[in-house]
């Protein structure tokens, strides 16, 4: 019995999907180096099957961008969402991030090859670093009035959200370069022990 439309449309979209994955893992590896043909393979696809799907390595680039920027307007919502005092949204926006880290360490990996490989497009790498830079700054507001409400420890604010920060970005590098350390993935509770007022 032949597909039906829906059905062979799912099935598109499903190859689609496992063609842009393989992609992203490909070019965390290999960076801008990384050709179609690597792609496929990764994916389980002919070369010409990936083709059909999309033009060029360059056009599956700017699909992954987009998706990396759609996830940085998640995070935006999130911060100007999220109920209660600035500590209490501080400590929510730093427990989401966290697990969104471990469910799914391919976007972060992702986007430190955009920031990193020396072939991305400098208006690419300027457009997710001033995004970062944004979210940077939100954060510290909220961070600075949590501890003008005393509910968080009352250490140099940039010094403060450098640790946190820097503790999530290890956290992901230890799971890019060893999968077996996400079984011992930290609690955000252990990390957001820094953000405790020395009363506590």
């Amino acid at each position: 019995m032949p597909r039906t439309e829906f059905a062979n449309q799912q099935l598109r979209e499903e190859q689609r999907t496992n063609i842009l994955k393989a992609a992203r893992e490909v070019f965390a590896q290999k960076g801008s180096s990384a050709t179609m043909a690597d792609i496929a393979e990764k994916a389980g696809v002919s070369q010409g099957l990936a083709y059909r799907y999309f033009a060029s390595k360059d056009e599956i680039f700017l699909v992954l961008f987009k998706q990396v920027m759609d996830s940085a307007k998640e995070y935006d919502q999130i911060i100007r969402e999220l109920p209660g005092t600035p500590a209490e949204r501080f400590q929510k926006i730093v427990t989401r991030l966290l697990e969104l880290r471990k469910e799914r360490p391919g976007y972060y990996q992702q986007l430190y090859w955009m920031l990193s490989d020396k072939e991305t497009p400098k208006e690419i790498r300027e457009r997710v670093t001033r995004q970062g830079v944004a979210f940077r700054k939100e954060m510290r507001k909220l961070l600075v009035e949590g501890q003008k409400a005393r509910m968080i420890a009352n250490d140099d604010p940039d010094q403060l959200l450098e640790a946190i920060m820097g503790a999530m970005d290890g956290l992901w590098r230890r799971i890019a370069y060893d999968p077996e350390s996400a079984k011992n993935f930290p609690d955000p509770r252990i990390i957001l022990r820094m953000l405790k007022p020395d009363s506590e």
